[in-house]
């Protein structure tokens, strides 16, 4: 697939950008596995959510993005998705998210799903039945599937690397169990098989799955790993040109096109790329008027506490989107990094293994309390910055609470593929995923009415409450 546009600037459309809520919009985004749990299973889950729209409401957003709530075997964090039309039964049923979704629309709040198109669960259909054809045909055309280097194939067909550590292609068997000389491609988790974009039955298959929840009443929704979907023909080394040949390739244009095409069916729906490319100029590409609504500066999230750092961080992104008449969007935080009170302390660092970007700035230890009230008066700071700037903001669920990362988690504990993919060299993104706390007290600070939460709090959690925030909210 190639990019058949000018890569030049071409402005948005000119309708009034006023009517065009997420232009300015506050978003909240909620890691549904960590917000509220209402059946005191120790997971967060759809009607806990709902159960909170008050709190939400009292926030002023405009919007919430869920973290994946679809069928999966959560070996990513619900980002291994096993079934893309319909909720997991850990976080509640259809209807109930038909639910929070009209009480959501009833308190004038929208809301945003994840779309995760660039790999799926190794429990989905679709891979279970490859895995039932030989290495290279039938089914095996929705995934890339790769004849091995070596006389028996016995190496890797190239060098790509995991973004979660180690080598991006994992070996298939034969019919007797033997290695195959295939291997298969997972820029991810091996639970996590990248789909092929060049198979018609791929694009087809994911138009029905923005239409579907589209009809259910979804306002918008947020895609992962947006620049990954396409691979560079023939599966080259990566060199030290741009792009790498499996980020950013021209063939993602055409993709985001056909669903532009889906969103404009329907009445203010918005798409939103997790596009990671540290390039202002390429991130634009994605914006423009025939493309995506709108894209995460992750370069506001990963810029250090610096004022040098802050304002290219701000001033480069709004010149290359306002040549096109695109809006900006600001975040701080979110589900894969840690968070910016912690990040903004000054607190030693701890070292990241090598090619794992998307956790840097992880302290080595816990916060000390003039650390904390750096941190704390920091991300303060920051937040009000970015709530001033033009365009829009995603505000992730505890940062109105200045919730630090969480580094004692015991090893026992650990859920992120990143730590285990990598022997617990690097952290991996618990810290950030932590269950909120509600109330001072409680075995679990009124995350639920339970003993547990599926990862455990520290004891001085209750300091964060959100009921602090509630009543600040009263008062004002």
């Amino acid at each position: 697939m190639t990019d058949t546009t000018a890569p030049g600037p071409t402005p948005q459309s000119p309708i009034n950008p006023r009517a065009q809520w997420w232009r300015d919009a506050v978003v909240y985004q909620i890691y549904p596995r960590s917000f509220a749990d209402s059946n005191g299973d120790g997971e967060g889950d759809i009607p806990g959510i709902t159960s909170r729209l008050t709190y939400l409401n009292s926030l002023g957003i405009n919007a919430i993005w869920l973290n994946p709530c679809y069928v999966s075997p959560m070996r990513d964090g619900g980002y291994d998705v096993a079934d893309y039309r319909h909720i997991d039964p850990r976080f509640g049923t259809d209807a109930d998210f038909d639910t929070l979704v009209a009480e959501c629309h009833a308190a004038g709040i929208k809301v945003i799903m994840d779309i995760v198109p660039n790999h799926c669960s190794s429990e989905h259909a679709w891979f279970i039945e490859a895995m039932r054809d030989a290495p290279g045909t039938g089914a095996w055309r929705r995934f890339h599937c790769v004849r091995g280097r070596g006389a028996a194939g016995e190496q890797p067909p190239n060098d790509w690397q995991s973004v979660f550590s180690g080598a991006a292609w994992s070996q298939l068997p034969d019919a007797q169990g033997i290695p195959s000389g295939w291997w298969y491609l997972h820029l991810f988790d091996p639970s996590q098989p990248d789909l092929n974009w060049e198979c018609e039955e791929v694009r087809a298959e994911f138009d029905d799955v923005i239409r579907h929840w589209f009809e259910r009443g979804v306002d918008g929704l947020r895609i992962d790993v947006a620049t990954g979907m396409v691979k560079a023909e023939g599966y080259p080394e990566p060199d030290d040109s741009w792009p790498h040949p499996h980020w950013d390739q021209d063939g993602v244009h055409d993709i985001f096109r056909r669903w532009r095409a889906i969103a404009d069916e329907f009445d203010n729906r918005v798409l939103v790329a997790e596009a990671i490319l540290g390039f202002p100029d390429r991130l634009a590409r994605y914006l423009r008027p025939d493309e995506l609504h709108m894209a995460f500066n992750f370069s506001s999230l990963q810029s250090p506490w610096n004022a040098e750092a802050f304002r290219d961080a701000i001033r480069w992104p709004l010149e290359h989107n306002d040549a096109i008449g695109a809006p900006t969007t600001w975040l701080l935080e979110n589900h894969d990094i840690a968070r910016a009170v912690s990040r903004y302390s000054g607190a030693p660092l701890r070292q990241p293994s090598d090619n794992i970007t998307i956790l840097d700035h992880v302290p080595a230890r816990e916060l000390t309390e003039p650390e904390l009230a750096r941190g704390t008066a920091r991300a303060r700071a920051a937040m009000l910055m970015s709530l001033a700037l033009p365009g829009s903001f995603y505000l992730y669920a505890g940062g109105e609470l200045g919730l630090p990362e969480v580094l004692d988690i015991p090893d026992s504990h650990r859920d992120d593929p990143v730590w285990h993919r990598t022997g617990g060299a690097t952290l991996g993104r618990d810290g950030c995923r932590v269950p909120l706390p509600w109330t001072a007290d409680g075995t679990t600070f009124g995350f639920n009415s339970g003993a547990t939460a599926w990862l455990p709090q520290p004891a001085h959690w209750g300091r964060w409450r959100g009921q602090c925030q509630e009543s600040r909210s009263e008062e004002h």
